[in-house]
């Protein structure tokens, strides 16, 4: 049995581990676990992941989940190229250090600009008041400052002269805001510049392979959910936002 990766493009952390796999050539299987069919939470599906979640990976009999673990597994089963976790002890610990950061920053804020302008009013059929969306892009601006002037300083890429897995995660996650129309490169120059060599580092027909749901987010307004799905995540979504 070869390698089988449960994905569905709408998932930042998906993506993240898709756009790796198709960058470093890993031979794998898509298997595409539709989020707003309820697929995850189906009972096939809880074979391979049990917390009922994308993305995961099944490599014959062993199975992973979260997106982070699975892109060092990949990393270092195939021997992807050093630049992507570095084997030198310091840069190696500059990536770990990004993505420890990243889920309580970046990651805590970047995805609610979608759930407010498009994930609530799809499962609860309310507007939220634009203070939800101020609020919140103003705490991602925090983060960002702080991206620049901790992670990203004068260097092209988090850990020096080279892409790498910190790079990936943030460009991926940033990526949800301009899906639903929040253009948090702007008046950003030196975020910008780190997304266009990003976006080059990885392939740019790759990237908007990986994003071409994401940025026609809009759509998925006048999409059929499923109501067992919508009737168990309603609640989460309104209690994260209070």
């Amino acid at each position: 049995m070869g390698l089988e990766l449960y994905l569905d493009l709408l998932s930042q952390g998906c993506r993240m581990v898709y756009i790796f796999a198709k960058k470093n050539n890993i031979p794998f299987e898509f298997k595409h676990v539709e989020l707003f069919k309820g697929q995850p939470y189906r009972e096939e599906f809880g074979k391979v992941n049990i917390l009922k979640k994308v993305p995961a990976l099944k490599d014959g009999t062993f199975t992973l989940a979260e997106s982070t673990a699975i892109l060092l597994y990949l990393s270092q089963k195939y021997h992807t190229p050093d630049h992507w976790y570095p084997s030198d002890l310091q840069k190696r610990a500059q990536v770990d250090e990004y993505l420890s950061w990243h889920h309580t920053n970046i990651r805590a804020n970047a995805p609610k600009t979608l759930w407010i302008k498009v994930l609530i009013p799809l499962f609860t059929g309310q507007t939220l008041p634009s203070e939800k969306l101020q609020n919140v892009l103003k705490e991602l601006a925090t983060s960002l400052k702080q991206f620049e002037e901790k992670f990203l300083q004068d260097k092209p890429f988090i850990v020096g002269s080279e892409i790498s897995l910190a790079d990936l995660v943030a460009i991926v996650e940033l990526m949800q805001p301009i899906g639903v129309g929040c253009d948090i490169f702007e008046d950003r120059p030196k975020l910008l510049e780190w997304r266009s060599r990003v976006e080059e580092a990885v392939g740019k027909e790759l990237f908007q392979e990986a994003h071409k749901m994401i940025l026609n987010i809009k759509e998925l307004r006048n999409i059929q959910v499923d109501p067992h799905l919508k009737e168990h995540l309603a609640p989460v979504l309104m209690k994260m936002l209070k």
